[in-house]
């Protein structure tokens, strides 16, 4: 199929679908200009993301994750959401059973205007308390070396599901309701290698659903879902929106 007549076909169903699911990985956020904060530039280049992402290294030296934490954040802070971003904003107005799943933690997705969403991942722009595991929104930036509660005074930590650490359950739960009675799935800029996510396509073509893929290249997946699409989701996003 060409080119042309698969992006047709994917606004076709999207124009008549009425239960929307959309999945979004880092590719989504790339066009953004935001980073994997895999290969860190500078001083965190002697660090690496696995390293300072889990409950250990917390444990032993907090100062030195919240210091890379609120890098992170003063880098995310100059980001805007993209055309990508925007084009899911319209999917939700127009689907209302729309959901949003994404896996990443910058918040730009809630910055565009999303409201229908989990982040199964987390949002780096909010605060879990470890004592009364209260959770706030946080934009401070800098944030403050070492943050603590305003309700019990306990050391505040990102509210990211780091390494080691499972998903939150009511998050699953929320993912696999959807993936079920959905009947498209937009998998958007995902590697389709990370799990649960990367399993999820599979759940929701076997539950019925019509799957789309946007990446810049291909991915597992791509042999799995009904039509894969190779571009910036900035630029194929909007044009799966507009007939003209």
């Amino acid at each position: 199929m060409a080119p042309g007549s698969t992006l047709e076909l994917v606004r076709q169903r999207l124009a008549a679908a009425r239960n929307i699911m959309v999945l979004t990985g880092a590719g989504i956020s790339a066009d953004s200009g935001v980073p994997t904060f895999r290969g860190a530039d500078g001083f965190w280049r002697q660090y690496r993301a696995e390293d300072l992402a889990t409950p250990d290294a917390f444990a032993r030296d907090p100062k030195l994750v919240w210091e890379w934490y609120n890098w992170r954040r003063e880098l995310l802070a100059m980001k805007q959401p993209n055309a990508a971003h925007l084009g899911i904003v319209e999917l939700e107005r127009r689907s209302p059973t729309f959901w949003l799943i994404t896996q990443n933690v910058d918040g730009l997705h809630r910055d565009a205007g999303s409201r229908n969403l989990s982040e199964i991942h987390g949002n780096i722009w909010k605060v879990r308390c470890t004592g009364c595991h209260a959770v706030d929104e946080n934009r401070d930036v800098p944030i403050s070396i070492l943050p603590s509660c305003l309700q019990c005074g306990s050391l505040l930590r990102p509210h990211i599901v780091w390494f080691g650490e499972s998903l939150l359950a009511e998050d699953l739960q929320q993912c696999s309701t959807v993936l079920r009675s959905c009947d498209l799935l937009l998998v958007i800029g995902t590697s389709g290698v990370v799990y649960p996510a990367a399993g999820f396509a599979s759940v929701a073509k076997d539950a019925g659903a019509f799957v789309a893929e946007i990446n810049l290249d291909p991915t597992p997946q791509s042999s799995l879902v009904d039509v894969s699409l190779q571009g910036r989701a900035k630029d194929l996003v909007p044009l799966l929106l507009d007939p003209t």
